[in-house]
Formats: C-alpha cells, structure tokens, sequence
C-alpha cells in the first residue's frame, strides 16, 4: 500500500513537471525522440530509476543548459519565459557551466566578497561520501574487524595460550608504575567507549534500529554522540602521556631482527628471543597506536569544530608539491575544497582510521588478556612474575634486578 502510495505521488510529481517546465529551455525533442512528451523534462522513468539507485543518463539535463545569464527568448510554451530562470540558473550551476564573467562572479562571492573566491552553491560530493558511508566503509570495516577476530581465534585454536614455560616462580617484580597504568588506562577505557559509540553511529541504522525502533534509539544515538565528543579528551591525554613515558623505550634496534627472526616465540614453545622493556612486538603497537592516534584526534578535532580546522586542502597541496599522486600515475589532488568537502573527508579518514586502530587493539587485547600467561598483570597489578619477566623481556630484567636471565650468554645488543 505505501509503495503504491509512493508511486503515485511520483506520477503527480512527474505530472507537474511536465505542466511546468516552461521553466526550462531545454531544446524540445520531435515526436518519437526520448522525453518527447515531456517536452525534453525528465520522465517518471527517470525518477523511479533515480529512487531505485539505477544508472541514469543525465545528458538530456546537462546538455540543454540555457544561458543564465542573459535573457533568453522564449521558444514556444515550454522555453523560458522572460529573463533568466531559475530552473537553468542552479542547472548552470550543478554541471559547472556558469559564466566565469557573469553571475558566478557577482553573486557568489568569497567570505571577504572577494569576487575571485567563490563559494558552492551545490555539492555533489556530499551524495559520493553517503554512498561510500553506507557501502564500503560499512562493509569493508565490518569485514575488518570480524576478519580480525576469525583469525586471532584460529591462532587461539592452534596455539593455546602462550604460557610460562619455567612455570611461576611465585615471585613478582614492578613491570609499570601507578602512573604508567593510570595513562593506559585512560587511554584504553576511552578508546573502548569511542570505539562502542563510533560503531553505533555507523552501524545503528543498519543493525540497532531493526531491533529496538527508531524512538528507542534516538535517545541511544544521541547519548552516544555525547559520549563520543567529550571522552575524546581523555583519549588525547592518554596519547600525550605514554607518548612522552614510553617513546624511549620503543626506539627501534638491531634486537628488533632477532625477535622477528623467531616470530616473537608466539608460533614456538620455549623460544624467547632477548627484549628489554618493550619487545618488537610491543613497539609495532605502540608506533601503531601513536600514528593512528595522532591522526584520528587530528581529524576528530576538526569535526568537534566544524568549518574551523580544515586539513585537507592543504595536505593535498603538500602532496602535490612532493609530486605524490603522479608518483601512482594520478592527477593533482585538488586543492580547493568547499567546507562541507573538508567535513566530508575528515569524517570519512576518521572512520577509515578508526577501523585499523580497533583491528590493532583487538590484536592487542587478545595477546594482553587470554592470548599469553601472567600478560595482564603488567597493567593490572603493575606486578609480573619473575619468570614470566625473564622469558619475554630477559634484558630488561637484568637491567632492573641486576640478575642474569639467561643461563648462557646471550647475544649483545
């Protein structure tokens, strides 16, 4: 019934249009061409293609631009009537066909009214960045996240739970301080809410709105955005804090090689290569989290401001300038965005950021909690197990004990 409904209100439209597109100064097609008996306006063809998301072949509109600009005479009933019409004006306008001369330049002037910078009236882009929100964000993320997931419970399934080969010794030293684990913390309990809220925003309309309705999720939704924008400042004092305690630690060195060399010990019992107080593993985390961190507050700091940090714009002119995009045979990026061009892209590298930082973290998690023995001590209780200390960061167990690790002399740094 409502689809009928829906139809029929489409006919009424398409009707219309018909009655009045003496607006228009579209060349009237002869008898027997296409939209002849709309007089060249589009057919209820064309909008039930447009509502069903079908290719639709936009010529007959953008090929038959009248001038705006200059009274045109009018051609029979259906031709414009009088000066400029407003139907050709934002036509004019969508397919970039205004005068450079004419009316683009003395009415849409820049903030300042400088004729040279004009301003976009209509902004294709906004329907491209809905399209790939609902697609392949949506689907390739999900895909992401499950795909993550899938494999770490296949590695579970083969590899068991990383224990400590020597067995406990039932002695414990200080892995991380209060003040260590307060920063982790921060940082993790924030990311895991922005994370839940971000993924509902996504993916509440998909998933949420089928289950519980639209008026139980409004609240939801709202209550997440609210959620979402304040605890994004506890995030970024997370990111600054281990940042500055720990970036001494994850400096890379030749040690690095010998733990890949042997995959960690992950995929083989009674193998632990030498680390200090962060292994190479660790280091990948945390350069991971520091990059991906620094880049999605960026972006997020522009959408908590609107219109007020665009990045974008000039990150293209950077790029450019390094000759980035030919170097993969592109074109120039361009460079001169409108504002809700620059929201656009900044909501849409946000997400795209988004999604690899949880695929990390679920990494993380896992290897941190179920994934090996004794691991989340280090920032539960601050307190790991001697043997635990010496099998997975031997070196830095010398290095605060000033007791060998290792029973055979094992390779200098």
């Amino acid at each position: 019934m409502a689809r009928s409904s829906i139809r029929f209100l489409t006919l009424l439209v398409a009707a219309f249009m018909t009655l009045t597109s003496a607006a228009s100064a579209q060349t009237v097609p002869a008898e027997g061409e296409p939209r002849a008996e709309t007089g060249g306006a589009q057919t209820l063809e064309d909008i039930l293609r447009r509502q069903e998301n079908q290719k639709l072949d936009d010529s007959f509109r953008s090929d038959n631009i009248a001038n705006p600009d200059a009274a045109a005479p009018a051609t029979g009933q259906l031709g414009t009537l009088g000066g400029v019409s407003d139907a050709e004006f934002w036509r004019a306008y969508r397919y970039n066909e205004l005068d450079e001369l004419g009316t683009v330049k003395a009415s849409a002037k820049g903030p300042s009214g400088d004729t040279s910078v004009t301003q976009v009236v209509i902004q294709d882009t906004g329907m491209t960045w809905l399209k790939f929100r609902r697609g392949p964000l949506k689907e390739y993320g999900g895909y992401l996240l499950l795909g993550t997931i899938a494999i770490l419970a296949v590695f579970f399934l083969f590899r068991g739970r990383i224990m400590i080969d020597g067995g406990k010794s039932g002695k414990t030293i200080t892995r991380f301080k209060g003040i260590e684990r307060f920063a982790h913390w921060t940082l993790a309990g924030s990311f895991v809410l922005l994370a839940i809220t971000g993924l509902v925003q996504l993916f509440g309309r998909f998933f949420i709105i089928p289950l519980i309705g639209h008026e139980a999720f409004a609240p939801v939704a709202i209550g997440g955005k609210w959620i979402h924008n304040n605890v994004s400042w506890a995030f970024m004092l997370g990111l600054v804090m281990v940042t500055v305690m720990w970036v001494k630690h994850n400096i890379p060195n030749k040690l690095d090689l010998k733990w890949f060399a042997v995959g960690g010990g992950l995929f083989s019992k009674g193998v632990h290569p030498p680390a200090k107080k962060f292994n190479a593993g660790q280091k990948i985390i945390f350069w991971g989290v520091i990059f991906l961190g620094v880049s999605i507050s960026v972006s997020g700091l522009s959408l908590l401001f609107p219109f007020e940090l665009p990045m974008f714009a000039a990150t293209f002119a950077h790029m450019n300038d390094l000759g980035l995009p030919q170097l993969f045979g592109m074109e120039a990026l361009p460079t001169d965005l409108a504002p809700h061009t620059e929201m656009q892209l900044s909501q849409t590298w946000h997400a795209i950021v988004g999604f690899l930082f949880m695929a990390l973290i679920i990494g993380h998690i896992y290897i941190g909690s179920i994934g090996m023995e004794g691991a989340f001590d280090a920032m539960g209780s601050g307190q790991v197990d001697e043997q635990w200390a010496k099998e997975h960061h031997g070196l830095w167990y010398e290095e605060v004990t000033g007791k060998p690790a290792y029973k055979d002399a094992h390779p200098a740094e």
